[in-house]
């Protein structure tokens, strides 16, 4: 017999079950770059979802091809063959990524899975020839690649690793500001080290890769041999103002994890773009690569790929974004003036306010009240270390821009006043990890 409760059937990721099912929490509906709350507010979303909806919320193109592709074939699988929408759908990610560097393309579900594959790739890739020693994988401090088990190793921001028991014995981390860190682990463990994996924005804090680590990663790639991937998860579609960061590198990444906005949010897509030179060890050994997805690269996410990629050509989505750039620009300027905000910072469509009272950053704690504030005055934000960070639709229309702007304004103004009349400013202050 079932047994009745009160308790509130869905536990929310990331939330204490004390915040489960607050009404100002609980969305209804999305539209464009707004979303419908239980409490009857639409708040302007300054998000795109998590960093996915690119082109805005029920494109009605993309939910067509998806229906379509659902009625010609609602399930067929990658395990042990292939199918036809998997095979388009690789060579238009192929064409967009770079054909003559870039030979597959490896389904996944997420950016945390995509993670772990490429790991797996790498520290395979170094077995097949005979370099069984090469099995680290070197991070960024403060980066964020998921939270399966593999991933959550490589996540280079303290989420509880310890506690939950995640090896991180073959992954290390450096700074991300120069590479003199991983200068010197190179110089210690050079020949252990199997792959080094970065985000061209780091997730957690939307802080871009100066020029001088870029630079340096190409070129400890060449005297080391490592192979250097670009997580991509975040940044990839137009986030950063092309369709992936990494083509302004020096040179091209041995691996492309891509995610979000591939689908624009509608389907569980994640990718992993494979260099000739990867493929090729395989091909020599006819290896077998052991990953595989249940519903990776299923026909209904091949066709919202697809259909992703004409819609952001229709839509003019990397023109409409340098736009949406230049408005940003002009909002955080504005905003670098308030009490609680030291500069604006980030890339493109991917920002960050810095937030600090007295010079001081501010706590976790202090953060959520701000992001709180915000959305009471009716805008999505997200968290980050000693930040609030933006990441709008490419597709933004200035009245879009103006409701965040209000709601920014309002939020941090009563965030001030909230925490003037707090003890929370005397608590411990949040740092970056080092």
């Amino acid at each position: 017999m079932p047994v009745e409760s009160d308790r509130y059937p869905l536990w929310e990721l990331l939330n204490p079950p004390s915040s489960f099912g607050l009404e100002t929490a609980t969305a209804v509906r999305a539209e464009g770059t707004r979303v419908l709350f239980s409490d009857g507010v639409w708040r302007q979303c300054a998000t795109s979802g998590l960093w996915n909806a690119n082109l805005g919320y029920g494109n009605r193109r993309i939910a067509e091809e998806i229906h379509r592709a659902l009625l010609d074939a609602s399930y067929l699988t990658l395990f042990r063959g292939g199918h036809r929408a998997a095979v388009e759908a690789s060579r238009a990610l192929l064409d967009l990524f770079g054909p003559r560097h870039f030979g597959r393309i490896v389904f996944s579900t997420s950016g945390g899975a995509a993670n772990d594959l490429a790991m797996k790739l790498a520290r395979q890739y170094w077995a097949l020839q005979r370099q069984f020693q090469r099995r680290i994988v070197v991070g960024l401090k403060g980066s964020y690649h998921g939270l399966t088990y593999g991933s959550h190793a490589l996540t280079g921001t303290p989420l509880g690793q310890s506690y939950y028991g995640v090896d991180r014995r073959h992954i290390r981390h450096v700074g991300h500001e120069d590479p003199a860190e991983l200068v010197d682990l190179l110089g210690r463990e050079g020949e252990r080290v199997a792959a080094v994996v970065v985000e061209p924005v780091l997730g957690t804090g939307a802080y871009p890769l100066p020029a001088e680590m870029v630079a340096g990663l190409c070129r400890l790639r060449d005297e080391y041999g490592f192979l250097l991937v670009a997580d991509e998860v975040a940044t990839g579609f137009g986030r950063t103002g092309r369709y992936f960061a990494s083509e302004a590198w020096p040179g091209r990444p041995d691996m492309l994890l891509a995610s979000k906005g591939i689908t624009n949010g509608t389907c569980a897509v994640a990718t992993v773009a494979v260099s000739h030179q990867i493929c090729e060890v395989f091909e020599r050994r006819d290896a077998v690569l052991a990953h595989a997805e249940t519903q990776a690269g299923v026909p209904a996410s091949c066709a919202a790929i697809l259909a992703t990629l004409e819609e952001m050509e229709r839509l003019r989505a990397l023109e409409r974004a340098a736009a949406v750039t230049h408005w940003l620009d002009d909002l955080l300027a504005e905003l670098a003036g308030h009490v609680l905000v030291t500069e604006g910072d980030g890339v493109g469509c991917f920002r960050a306010l810095r937030l600090a009272v007295d010079g001081e950053e501010l706590a976790a704690e202090a953060v959520a009240l701000v992001a709180a504030e915000i959305r009471a005055a009716g805008a999505l934000v997200s968290m980050g270390p000693g930040c609030v960070q933006l990441a709008p639709a490419l597709v933004y229309e200035r009245d879009d821009v103006e409701r965040l702007s209000r709601s920014l304004h309002v939020g941090l103004d009563r965030a001030a006043e909230a925490l003037s009349s707090t003890a929370m400013l005397a608590r411990p202050l949040s740092c970056r990890s080092s």
